[in-house]
This record gives C-alpha cells, sequence and structure tokens, in this order.
C-alpha cells in the first residue's frame, strides 16, 4: 500500500466516511503517517479532519486540527460541518417536545440540514412543515442559490408566488442571486419590474442584486442604468459595477468606476480590489496594477485569497515575473486558482520547466482541473516542448480524469504550429473527436502563416470565416499571408470581399504609459508633442540596427510598393513608434511596457530583438495574441509571434 499516491489515500478517506468505517479510516491515517513520514500535505489534513468530524470522532478530528500548521477557512469548515451533522440529534429533541411545528424551529431545522450539506432530510422537513410563512421560503430559495442549484432557487420562488406567497426584501435578493447565477436575463427583466411594482426599487440591496444580474448576462448599459440611477450608493453597489464591467471585457470603463468609488471616499473590500486588478490585468496596465496593490496593503486586504490571486495574474500577464513569484510566494494561503496563475505566469514567459516545476509541487497541496491543463499544456507549446506536451494530453483522462476540451487541443495545434509542425497539425485537426472551435483554427492559420503555408492557411480561414464571419482579423491574416508570399491579387481580393461584406479592420495602435499618462500612437503618427525627439530616436535606431545587420522586412508592408517605399512603411509602424518614445520618456535601465491592440508584424519583432541588445533594455510587448519579453537580442516568445 505504500505506492498509493496522496490523491488516492484521500479518496481511501471519503470511502471510510460513505461506508461508515472508522476502523478504515484510522487505518489509512496510520499509511499517511508511514508513508509521508508525518509531513501531511495540507489538502489531506481536512480529508482527515473531515473524516473523524463525520464519525462522530471529535477528539481525534480537533487534535488534528491543533497539529496543523497552517489553517485556512476549509480546515474550520471541515470540522464544524462534519461535526454539525450530528445535529440530528436536536432535531429528533424538537420532534419529541412537539416544537418542530414552530415556524423558528422549524426554518432554523431546515436551515441547519441545508447547510450541512443534508439535501434529503431538509427537503422531507420542507415537505412536512405546516403551512409556511415567508421566512421558510427564503431559507429554502437562498440555501438553494448558496448550494449552485440557481434553478432549483427559480422554481421554488415561482411555486412561492403561485401559493400567493407575497415576497420581501430577503426574497428578492435571494431570487435576483438566483438569476444573476442562473444569467436569466428574461427572468431578471420581469422581476425588476416586480420589484418596481412593489415599491422596492430604491432599496440599495435590491438595486445591487438587479445589477449583478444585468452584469452577469452582459447586459452592462442596463446596469449602468440602474447603477445610475440610484439615489444613494454602498461600496456593494460600487464593487458589483466594476465586476458587471470586468467580467463583459469593459476593462477601462471598470477602472473608471473604480476611480469614482475612490474619488467619492469607497471603502475597498476584497471584492472590488480582486475586481480592478482583474481589470488592469486585461489592459496590461502594470503601473496602475502596482498602484490598486499599495492600495491593498494600505487597507489590509493583500492577505486575502482571491486579491493575491488577481495579483499573481495580473504581474503574469504584464509580463513582471519577479512580482508575480513575490507575490506568489507570500501569500498565506493558496487556492487552485493561485497555482493556476503562477503556471500561466510561466507559461507566458515560454518557461516550460518552471512552470512543470511548480505544477507538479502542486499536485501535493491540490488538484489539477482543467485550467490547470490548458495552462501547463500552452507552457508546453511557448516552450516547446512537445514530447512532454503530447504526454500530457494523452494522459489526461487516465491520470488526471479530465475529458480534454477544445482549449486542450487548440493548445497541441499551437505547440505542434510553433514546431513547424504544420501538416501534423492539420492531421490532428481533422482527427478530433470534437467539432475544432474558433480557437482550434486560429493556432493552425497563425501557424501557416508564420511558416508560409498559404494554401492550408486558406483552408483554416475558410472555418474561421463560417464560425466568425465578423471578426476582421481573421480576414486580415489571410490577405498579410497572400501578400508576404507576393501573392497580391489574392490579397487585394481577400481586402475587397471584406469591404463587400461591411466588416472594418479595426485601427491599430500601440500604447505606453510614461508618469502616470497613456500615450497612444498609430502607424505613422506624428501629433506627439515630442515628435520631433521620436523622429530623432527613430532614425537614430534604424542607423544602429542596420550597422548591426538589420534589413527591414518589406513583405509586412501588405502593400504593392516599390521596395524603397515599402521600407518607409514598415519603419513607422506604431509599436516603432511607441518604442521610440519609450526610449526617450523613460529613464535608463527600466523596462518599456508596450501594448498593441493588434498582433505585433514580424518587422517589428525582429527590430525590437535588434533593438534590446543595442540599448541594453528589457522591451516587453503585450499584443492581441501574446506576450513578448526582448532581452539581449532574443524574444520569450522563440520567434513564434
Amino acid at each position: 500500500m505504500t505506492f498509493l499516491t496522496p490523491n488516492s489515500l484521500a479518496t481511501i478517506l471519503e470511502t471510510a466516511v460513505s461506508t461508515h468505517s472508522s476502523l478504515l479510516g484510522r487505518a489509512t491515517h496510520a499509511q499517511i503517517l508511514k508513508t509521508l513520514q508525518c509531513t501531511i500535505p495540507p489538502f489531506l489534513s481536512i480529508h482527515l479532519i473531515s473524516m473523524y468530524s463525520k464519525l462522530d470522532l471529535p477528539n481525534p478530528a480537533q487534535l488534528l486540527l491543533q497539529l496543523t500548521p497552517t489553517r485556512c477557512v476549509v480546515t474550520w469548515t471541515a470540522l464544524i460541518s462534519g461535526s454539525v451533522q450530528n445535529g440530528k440529534q436536536i432535531h429528533a429533541i424538537a420532534l419529541k417536545l412537539g416544537q418542530i411545528n414552530d415556524k423558528f424551529v422549524g426554518c432554523s431545522a431546515f436551515d441547519m440540514y441545508s447547510k450541512t450539506g443534508l439535501k434529503f432530510e431538509a427537503q422531507r422537513l420542507f415537505d412536512e412543515m405546516p403551512p409556511r410563512n415567508v421566512a421558510v421560503w427564503n431559507a429554502y430559495i437562498s440555501n438553494a442559490v448558496l448550494d449552485g442549484r440557481p434553478g432549483k432557487a427559480i422554481d421554488k420562488f415561482i411555486e412561492f408566488r403561485r401559493v400567493g406567497g407575497e415576497p420581501d426584501l430577503i426574497t428578492f435578493c435571494a431570487f435576483l442571486n438566483a438569476c444573476a447565477d442562473a444569467r436569466c436575463l428574461d427572468l431578471g427583466r420581469q422581476l425588476h419590474g416586480l420589484v418596481i411594482r412593489s415599491g422596492f426599487e430604491g432599496d440599495v440591496s435590491v438595486a445591487n442584486g438587479i445589477i449583478d444580474v444585468y452584469g452577469k448576462c452582459k447586459e452592462v448599459e442596463l446596469a449602468e442604468m440602474v447603477f445610475n440611477g440610484m439615489g444613494r450608493r454602498n461600496s456593494v453597489s460600487w464593487c458589483t459595477m466594476v465586476a458587471a464591467c470586468e467580467q463583459n471585457d469593459e476593462k477601462e470603463k471598470a477602472c473608471v468606476v473604480f476611480l469614482m468609488g475612490r474619488k467619492e471616499g469607497i471603502e475597498l473590500t476584497d471584492y472590488m480590489v480582486s475586481s480592478v486588478i482583474s481589470a488592469y490585468a486585461g489592459i496590461s496596465g502594470l503601473e496602475f496594477g502596482r498602484s490598486v496593490h499599495a492600495l491593498a496593503v494600505k487597507a489590509c486586504v493583500e492577505g486575502d485569497i482571491f486579491v493575491g490571486s488577481a495579483l499573481v495574474d495580473m504581474y503574469g500577464k504584464c509580463g513582471s515575473i519577479e512580482d508575480c513569484e513575490q507575490v506568489f510566494h507570500e501569500m498565506p494561503e493558496r487556492n487552485l486558482v493561485s497555482w493556476n496563475a503562477m503556471i500561466s505566469g510561466y507559461a507566458h514567459q515560454g518557461d516550460v520547466d518552471m512552470a512543470m516545476t511548480l505544477f507538479e509541487e502542486m499536485q501535493s497541496e491540490a488538484v489539477a482541473n482543467y485550467v490547470t491543463l490548458i495552462c501547463v499544456l500552452s507552457a508546453c507549446s511557448r516552450g516547446g516542448a512537445v514530447k512532454l506536451g503530447n504526454e500530457i494530453f494523452e494522459s489526461m483522462r487516465d491520470r488526471y480524469r479530465i475529458e480534454p476540451g477544445a482549449e486542450h487541443y487548440a493548445c497541441i495545434v499551437d505547440m505542434l504550429g510553433r514546431a513547424g509542425m504544420v501538416e501534423r497539425a492539420y492531421e490532428f485537426v481533422q482527427k478530433m473527436p470534437i467539432r475544432p472551435t474558433i480557437s482550434v483554427w486560429g493556432a493552425l492559420l497563425n501557424a501557416c502563416r508564420v511558416y508560409g503555408e498559404p494554401e492550408l492557411g486558406k483552408i483554416a480561414a475558410d472555418n474561421l470565416f463560417k464560425l466568425d464571419p465578423k471578426d476582421s482579423g481573421n480576414h486580415v491574416l489571410l490577405s498579410n499571408m497572400f501578400a508576404a508570399a507576393g501573392r497580391w491579387d489574392e490579397a487585394t481580393l481577400v481586402r475587397k470581399e471584406m469591404k463587400d461584406v461591411g466588416i472594418k479592420k479595426g485601427a491599430g495602435c500601440s500604447w505606453v504609459t510614461a508618469k502616470n499618462k497613456v500615450h497612444v500612437f498609430q502607424a505613422k503618427d506624428t501629433s506627439h508633442e515630442r515628435n520631433s525627439e521620436i523622429q530623432a530616436m527613430l532614425v537614430k535606431l534604424r542607423t544602429e540596427m542596420q550597422a548591426a545587420g538589420y534589413m527591414p522586412d518589406t513583405n509586412y508592408a501588405l502593400y504593392d510598393l516599390e521596395e524603397e517605399e515599402k521600407m518607409t512603411e514598415v519603419g513607422y509602424h506604431s509599436e516603432k513608434i511607441a518604442l521610440a518614445f519609450g526610449l526617450i520618456a523613460l529613464p535608463p535601465g527600466v523596462p518599456i511596457r508596450i501594448t498593441k491592440n493588434l498582433r505585433i508584424c514580424g518587422d517589428c519583432h525582429s527590430a525590437f530583438k535588434f533593438i534590446s541588445g543595442i540599448v541594453g533594455r528589457e522591451i516587453i510587448v503585450r499584443d492581441n495574441n501574446r506576450f513578448h519579453r526582448f532581452r539581449d537580442s532574443q524574444c520569450s516568445c522563440r520567434d513564434f509571434w
């Protein structure tokens, strides 16, 4: 039995509970001590405490809790929930004394069974209750939401209304939570109307719930309408509005709402901080994210597990891996989101070795989930570990008990494509047991672009046009691929088709933050107040790059021009102008961080490698596809942009 893994031992402990076998539980505990030499992983300690509590053995459960060096909420919950399950004895006494029909006693007993996971007992007690008051219905609806069963909560609310029940403040709040969790926009709208007719629209808690419903149902404008119409707002109102914007990719708007709340003196909460940090992660707002991190420390919420996880994610997505590691290692407790965020941070860097080391370490404390495997496979893809990536993908079902999804297949296609195995990647797509998604075909199209496979690229693009006909990026990528191959007629035809069906290409732009101000540039931009300095820096860089062996790649001019005109065209792309500004505006030695709303072009990518070596600066670029870290004439993406 010494070969059993920690996960297998945890499963045996669960079996001991389900079979009510304290003997099996104690034997497994002994085996854990023998196998792991007294160093019990935190998640196994939780299983042990839960097992002893549920088998009505409180003394060893409490002793284990005392011996656990790092206790968290889950540890205490394991003890409490196991002990409360023995509350059936209290219920029996209430029955014997004839007090169970008292509406307060009955409601409390129902609430106890619901919160301790005894659904059958809770349902039976609810069914046997005499005429129920609104408190009992509220308890049912609220507990169904807390238990992750919003559909059941909705059914009970409808039943409550059919028997003539009149909702109160708690009923409205609970049902709004159910609509939000179930993403039921139509029901949410109807309830909004009932709230107005019932005279509760002025209540802050109810209004907050309505904002949450609209936010989770992707109706940000309606959420804003309710928010702006509130006569009084509390911190939850601001938190909910920030979260509504952030969850719907309105990152900049989320940041603006946050700043408005700060001006009004709203107290920081862990939920608000984690939401706005996620928003800054989405727009690569590292410096602004740092300032929120400082506010979190000042407000004493930086130790919150959700805030910590958001910080790890933000620093990872902004390319500041050192800060990412520091926050992760300083977290007082971690959950699976924390681990996934840190692994993802290494994946962004293409550091497959660190990602795999952390993945192995994680498995002694947590069980990998669907997202974990996406992060790991992404690290293998960006790190060029094709063999390892294939092994992990093939073992997903048997070893990790996870069914591969579209994101995992996309990672493998991306991995094969990055390694130059474009035909093999296409064969993999053809053999997929599920329908290839946008991300799968997108990964193949990108590989075709990099390795000059326009025919296969057209197949990928045609499938993308069917799945997402309005996305200009796929059309532009195909057009650029034909242009790079000198097939100008086909490139022009793709652009004409875009115009005919009304698809407009978004204007490319790049931006840099300097002295708490965001500076935005477009191609050939000469509007900046320091334009003369920027142009001088571009000339200087071009001269030094050419001396170092750089030749402009005119394939990325993407217009059928004379060669000299093409060289001028690629020399004034928005990311080059942003870099020139960064070099004159930021102090020496400070990394230059550029964000671009489109994909960085191949010539700019090559130029940035040269420049990073020439000026001795770290240049970090976040485009709409991935993250690039240029240092010493090399890029973290291994030249697969």
